[in-house]
């Protein structure tokens, strides 16, 4: 929780150190272009932040195409958005609602889903499950 304590205060910090190492360099001519640099910066990621909850508006909740893959392609420390950027659909929600930390489902057809547990909005664990298979249904192999 520290390194995100620490990143809330990081970017407001930069962006006012830029305003002013411009003000110093180029007047009102440079704070322009810091602030112009600065409002694009913030445009592009609320624009991708759009585009993937538009995306993942589109599919059912907690579904994802493949959870084996979606298993493979997990890291520590991944946001939630980034998760749902990579399965394109939200999580569905297994924890009580505002309390953390927060367990998110994704299942694919097969009936295999991965629980990923979020502790502010990071990536702390994850774990696949696969349905057992009945010995009669598995095919011997030829």
């Amino acid at each position: 929780m520290r390194a995100m304590n620490f990143q809330k205060f990081l970017v407001p910090v930069g962006a006012i150190l830029l305003l002013g190492l411009a003000w110093r360099s180029g007047g009102w001519g440079g704070v322009a272009l810091a602030g112009g640099a600065i409002v694009m910066f913030l445009l592009l990621h609320f624009n991708r932040a759009m585009q993937v909850l538009k995306r993942a508006a589109e599919r059912p909740v907690g579904y994802v195409a493949s959870a084996v893959m979606l298993n493979a392609k997990l890291k520590q420390g991944v946001t939630l958005m980034h998760v749902i950027a990579m399965t394109r659909a939200l999580g569905e929600l297994h924890s009580p609602k505002d309390e953390q930390p927060e367990l998110y489902r994704w299942t694919d057809s097969g009936g295999s889903y991965v629980d990923a547990v979020f502790n502010g909005g990071k990536l702390q664990s994850w774990t696949l499950t696969r349905p057992e298979t009945p010995p009669e249904e598995e095919t011997p192999a030829s």
